[in-house]
């Protein structure tokens, strides 16, 4: 839906529900766990803005140190710990929409932690019972942004298919992408990233923008559910990205030939390449609607990671009250690549300070570089 015209309502987000694996770690059990010294490291892990991450480890050996995984066994934690957090993350955000697993007419899923052929829509169809006839996407790889990148796809089909529940699930299990090794680079992912799924449900009454509010949401209600989040959810009316290709490989996800499995990499100076493109990436997305910048009261920001975030900030003149949602969740989650920003959307509903008429920016942010935003009016 790039390019929505401001006098054109979009599909309404009408529920979100999140995962997690079953066990979590501080990030000072992390160190002691991996037997890390070196005080630089330490250093990354404690001054982060990071105080515990969901994450599934190695099998602990009987002299306490922890099972080497080769990426065959990385592969299928991807598989078996996705497919379990994402059944779990669907479930949650129908039950919240009031819907059920027979309404969903769209199955869009986003991962960037392994890869699979047949993808999670394929074993999430099999595993949840959703109809054979679900329409399908996997969007793969395209890293911490493609949240962002699917839900523009997303709306697009829900946009075109009046009455009907399309569903988004980021399913990113970034323990299957470490390498322990005691390097820098290695430990810059080691310290940052966590597992985590989240979905979202998009609905479309298929109206040019008078049949907003209540009113609308609970006829699309009818369609697809009765849940509450229905009639309460905001309107995706915009899009606006930005790809950096000078910084093109400053955030990686490749084959590491020495460790002979697949390895992020992220560059050092990537809070000053997104800081410094932000601005302009937001003031394309809010002329497109008329809008300023004081007139968006919610901020979800992807949680990249603190020098992230206090860039973001910087640059768009934003408080820390308005990156509240964004900082918590990196504090209790750590960074959750594509999913992370729904996380986020799923603290500020939690908190219901959000009005009707009230303005609302996403933001994501990853590879290529990319710089991915969206609209929200409630």
């Amino acid at each position: 839906m790039p390019g929505t015209r401001p006098d054109r309502a979009g599909p309404r987000l009408v529920a979100v529900g999140s995962a997690t694996p079953p066990t979590s770690y501080s990030q000072q059990e992390l160190l002691e766990i991996f037997k890390v010294e070196d005080p630089r490291i330490k250093s990354l892990f404690l001054n982060g803005g990071i105080q515990r991450r969901y994450l599934t480890l190695p099998p602990e050996l009987a002299d306490g140190t922890r099972l080497s995984e080769t990426q065959g066994d990385l592969l299928r934690k991807h598989a078996t710990s996705g497919v379990s957090i994402g059944a779990e993350a669907v479930h949650k955000c129908l039950k919240e929409a009031g819907a059920e697993l027979s309404d969903i007419g769209h199955l869009c899923c986003v991962s960037s932690t392994g890869f699979l052929t047949p993808g999670f829509s394929a074993l999430l169809i099999k595993e949840l019972g959703i109809p054979v006839t679900c329409s399908r996407l996997d969007v793969v790889g395209m890293g911490c942004n493609a949240g962002l990148n699917a839900l523009t796809s997303v709306s697009g089909w829900a946009a075109a298919n009046p009455g009907k529940l399309a569903v988004m699930v980021c399913v990113e299990v970034c323990s299957a992408a470490y390498v322990f090794d005691g390097t820098m680079r290695t430990s810059v992912v080691n310290s940052l990233f966590g597992d985590g799924a989240a979905a979202i449900a998009l609905t479309s009454d298929g109206e040019d923008g008078s049949g907003t509010g209540a009113d609308a949401g609970a006829a699309t209600g009818a369609a697809v559910g009765t849940g509450t989040g229905i009639a309460a959810g905001p309107r995706l009316t915009g899009f606006a990205s930005q790809i950096i290709p000078e910084a093109v490989d400053a955030m990686r996800y490749d084959w590491d030939q020495e460790h002979g499995r697949f390895s992020f990499f992220l560059d050092q100076d990537i809070p000053y390449v997104v800081g410094a493109h932000a601005e302009r990436t937001v003031g394309r997305l809010l002329a497109a609607a008329g809008l300023r910048r004081s007139d968006i009261r919610h901020w979800v920001i992807h949680s990249g990671g603190k020098k992230v975030i206090d860039a973001v900030r910087i640059n768009l003149g934003l408080t820390r009250h308005d990156t509240r949602h964004t900082t918590d969740v990196l504090r209790d989650c750590g960074n959750l690549s594509s999913g992370a920003f729904l996380f986020s959307y799923q603290r500020l509903l939690e908190e219901s300070v959000v009005a009707p008429g009230d303005n609302g920016v996403l933001m994501t942010m990853g590879p290529g570089s990319t710089i991915e935003t969206a609209l929200l009016r409630w």
